[in-house]
């Protein structure tokens, strides 16, 4: 097959959305395919405006990408199949809805928050301009892949129809995820972040995002300390602390004991897994929930929010909590109620620990990637026999 992906601009500086493609591109080039991905270039973004960059980065992207994308596309061979990595990629999607094509999707909360159902979240006027434009193109496509039930099901409500095509595939992770040594994992990602973690630590590994919950678990984490007395350690893994996550720390009772580790390789997160006592996922949404698969790979015990998609990637081998209430007076009881669940997470004896990490490896196994990528592989393929 020619393969084309459309992808986000590198400048948008997202890790999640390039690691997709870079997973398409290798895994469709290992298949023996062509494949070729297209992307805005930063023509006018990183011209020294500032105040004006972001409108800067959609006239590279909406009118100068599209402009040049419109004209390869007319120069493709007839049995291109262009795949559009990303649905909130919409606006390139009329540009090849008349040519064998597929749209990715992965979560459906900016839409969400658009039409205001996700009080966390509220979005300008412009925004929801954004999102309707975005909305108005993928909603010209006909073939879609979700990366989970909850997104397939997001997608179907937002067209208001069923499409041609709409297949599920889970997202398949990184065979470097394995169950290792608890003893050696600690020693060496102590010695990386100079810290004593022999005795354990609790462990987050996510993005600034507003549904990554990250001040939710210094909330969690405060409330478990005063309660159970426990000194454990918590290490928020991943980007730069936003200042709301700053001042959170700053006037928490245990802020020395609350470690921000950025520029953390993706070996050293590996062995970060494998060394937490208890992984803290209480995101407040997501479009699958990448790293609660990761870190059951990797031998380690899950605390995440009982609702789907969370539930759907945790099946039965995690500790589920509630969804933090937006209600300031609701969060304190809220905090209780985790608490008592991670500490639940803690106190387990070897016996039932093992057991729940065998169920965590048991489940995870649903994520293989070269099964992933199979199944991909063969819904472009049927895409193209049916265009032929």
């Amino acid at each position: 097959m020619r393969i084309v992906l459309v992808s986000h601009p590198l400048s948008l500086g997202s890790q999640s959305m390039p690691r997709f493609s870079g997973m398409l591109e290798a895994g469709m080039s290992a298949r023996g395919h062509s494949v070729k991905v297209w992307f805005p270039k930063p023509y006018l973004f990183r011209l020294p405006f500032g105040r004006f960059k972001k409108w800067l980065g959609y006239i590279d992207q909406y009118i100068i990408f599209s402009l040049v994308a419109k004209y390869k596309i007319r120069n493709s061979p007839s049995d291109t199949l262009f795949v559009v990595t990303d649905h909130a990629l919409g606006p390139y999607v009329p540009l090849i809805a008349a040519r064998p094509h597929v749209i990715h999707c992965h979560d459906f909360l900016a839409q969400r928050s658009a039409l205001g159902e996700i009080n966390e979240n509220p979005t300008s006027f412009t925004g929801r301009k954004y999102q309707l434009f975005i909305r108005n193109g993928y909603s010209k496509g006909k073939n879609f892949i979700s990366v989970s039930e909850k997104t397939r099901t997001d997608l179907e409500e937002f067209l208001g129809r069923k499409p041609e095509l709409s297949e599920m595939v889970y997202n398949g992770i990184n065979e470097a995820f394995l169950p290792i040594s608890v003893s050696e994992s600690r020693a060496a990602f102590g010695k990386l972040c100079n810290l004593d973690l022999s005795a354990g630590y609790l462990l987050h590994v996510g993005g600034n995002q507003w549904y990554k919950n990250r001040v939710g678990i210094i909330t969690l984490y405060d409330k478990w300390r005063d309660l159970y007395g426990s000194s454990l350690p918590l290490l928020l893994v991943g980007e730069a602390p936003s200042t709301e996550m700053l001042n959170k720390s700053k006037f928490s009772p245990y802020q020395d004991d609350i470690h921000c580790l950025t520029n953390i390789g993706d070996k050293s997160i590996c062995m970060a897994y494998a060394g937490a006592s208890t992984f803290l996922f209480p995101s407040l949404a997501e479009g699958f929930g990448w790293p609660i698969a990761e870190a059951m790979a990797s031998g380690t015990l899950v605390l995440t929010t009982n609702e789907a998609p969370m539930t759907e990637v945790a099946g039965d081998a995690a500790f589920l909590i509630d969804r933090m209430p937006i209600d300031k007076n609701s969060q304190v009881k809220w905090a209780v109620n985790a608490a008592a669940v991670l500490q639940q997470s803690l106190t387990l004896n070897p016996e039932e620990r093992q057991e729940f990490v065998d169920k965590g490896l048991r489940n995870v196994s649903r994520f293989n990637l070269e099964r992933s990528l199979n199944e991909i592989e063969d819904i472009y393929k049927s895409i193209i026999i049916n265009k032929s």
